[in-house]
Formats: C-alpha cells, structure tokens, sequence
C-alpha cells in the first residue's frame, strides 16, 4: 500500500510519542518496519520532503528525443493527419533521416491532444490464403465492389492486387460486373506489370470469388489464352480474399467521406487514392513500407538504410547525453 507524504509523516509522529517499542507500535497498525525506517531516514536527513514520492524514472533519460525533433514530429502530423503514429514514424524517419520509434510518436501526439479514435471499424480477417506468395505477380486478386454515384446509380469497381506487395496493378470502374469487364482489368494488368511482353516461367495466378463472372466459359477460356491458373476461394469465405476485401475497405473509408454527382468525379477520387494508397501509405503488414517499394524490389534496401538511421541516431542521442551529463 502507497501512503502519501502526509500520512507518513502522520505514523513517524505516532510512533515517536508512543510509550510502546517501536515495533509493537507498527504491529499494531499494520505499517512494515522496513518501510517506516526507510520514511524515517529520509525524514531525518531531509525533512518533510523527504517524505514525498520519489519518481522511479530516471531525471535524465540518456534516449529522449530532442525538444526541435518532437515539434517536428508535432509540424508533420499537423500537415498531414491523415497519418496514423505508425505511418507517421515510418514517414519521419524516411524523410527527415532521424529514426523514431511508433511509441515515441504515440507519445508526442498524445501529449499534444494530437491523438483520435478511429472514425470506423476495423475488421480483421480470422484467416488467411493457405499458399504463401514468395514473389511480385505470382498471385493476383481480384474482386468487385459497389460505389454510388447520386444520380446516376451504382458503380464497380474492378481491382487487381498483386498479393506479395498488396500493390494495386490495375482498376477500373464499370457500370456492370461481366466477364468481360474482368477480362479488361486483367488486360490493364498485364500491361502495367510488364507480364504481357516478357517471358516468364508462370503467368500470375488469378484469385477470385465464386461470382457469377469469375466461374463463365468466357473469363475461363480467356485464361487459358493467356496461360493463367484460376484459383477459387471457399464459398461463404471471404477471408481467403482477405488482401483485396481489406484493400476495399481502406478505399470506401476514405473516398466515401464524400458524395459524388458525377461518374468522372467518383473515377478521379479513386485514382488519386490509388497512387497514394501504392506510393505513399506505409502498410503494417509488409514493413512499414509502400506497395510500390515491396513490388519493385525495393524493400531490403529501404529497410537497411532505416537500420542505419536507426543507429546513427541513437548513437548522436547518446553522445548529447554524454555532453549535458559532463
């Protein structure tokens, strides 16, 4: 039991004017001896004060961060909020070569009231797609989903994601869900990924639900053509897409904070969030990195140079402490 200041000083005087021994005066109302010396020492020595509680931190931590760095800190996450303490540090530590950790930032925004709950639901998938992917364009997802554009009714929007990097190869919104709007993104992909030119041992992998467009003759015999596998999840299973099932939730939860008039202002939001969602939203999952760095190959590099940031800073952290302790 933590007593304060002024209840020690309380039990110290009571047991100076009581006619029992010390120990039996303790006994009596419960206060360890080891305690009430400890009290008393510092009693002796400092006075009331002495009885106050000590912090256990140390007055000077050899690690802290420097006050320029968490306005810094402070600065980034007001010009973009959009970021979370996560994306926040990964971004402070790419671009100003200064490596903080997520707990740090959590810490700095929190202290500044910077800090808010999450305007929606995160649902995580309870499982995950048995093959492991090794490599970029050895499996594609692909799914739909439906946006609204007021006026003019309901909008598809047809997704290949490349499943090693969560990148977004290709898109594009249809005003329906045929076979042939499948075959047109998968088209796009190929093309972006470079697959329909080189020669390549295998084809990308398609995976995909049990929709009506993704089990006709005419998308199965278009794979064929091209020397593509096909590969079904479960029905009633949807966390066997769960890469692309998340991807369509991360785009609704920010693109639909808006009501759109027109279809051509509904495709611009979803290409603007497109590049930002490949190029510039470090994803949890593969490192804190961009899509765009794990597709391309990038990834061990940008994560040595971290590493290094790493130690260089904490290295240049020590050596200010160093100084201000001589």
């Amino acid at each position: 039991m933590r007593y304060p200041a002024s209840e020690k000083l309380e039990i110290i005087r009571q047991v100076e004017r009581s006619h029992l021994p010390a120990k039996r005066t303790l006994d009596m109302i419960g206060v360890p001896r080891t305690s009430f010396y400890r009290w008393y020492d510092r009693y002796v020595s400092l006075g009331p004060a002495g009885l106050e509680d000590r912090p256990s931190r140390p007055s000077r931590v050899w690690n802290r961060i420097p006050d320029k760095v968490r306005e810094q800190i402070v600065d980034l996450a007001l010009e973009q909020p959009e970021l979370s303490p996560r994306e926040l540090a990964a971004r402070f530590t790419d671009t100003r070569r200064y490596f903080v950790s997520e707990a740090s930032v959590y810490r700095v925004l929190k202290a500044h009231d910077l800090i808010t709950s999450p305007a929606f639901v995160v649902i995580k998938a309870a499982d995950e797609f048995h093959e492991k992917t090794t490599r970029p364009n050895q499996l594609w997802q692909t799914d739909f989903t439906y946006l609204m554009v007021i006026g003019w009714g309901w909008f598809y929007l047809s997704t290949i994601l490349d499943d090693y990097s969560r990148y977004v190869v290709a898109w594009r919104l249809c005003t329906t869900m045929k076979a042939a709007d499948v075959t047109a993104t998968l088209e796009d992909a190929l093309v972006a990924s470079g697959c329909d030119r080189a020669t390549v041992a295998h084809r990308p992998r398609l995976l995909s639900d049990n929709g009506s467009s993704y089990i006709s003759g005419e998308l199965a015999g278009w794979l064929g053509d091209k020397g593509m596998d096909h590969v079904r999840g479960a029905p009633n299973h949807p966390q066997t897409q769960g890469k692309i099932e998340r991807w369509h939730q991360t785009l609704k939860n920010r693109i639909l904070l808006e009501n759109y008039y027109l279809p051509g202002a509904l495709e611009e939001a979803v290409a603007a969030f497109v590049d930002h969602y490949n190029h510039h939203r470090y994803h949890e999952s593969l490192g804190n990195l961009a899509p765009v760095d794990v597709y391309l190959g990038r990834a061990d590099t940008i994560l040595n140079r971290r590493k290094e940031i790493k130690a260089r800073t904490i290295e240049k952290r020590r050596s200010l402490h160093r100084q201000t302790a001589a």
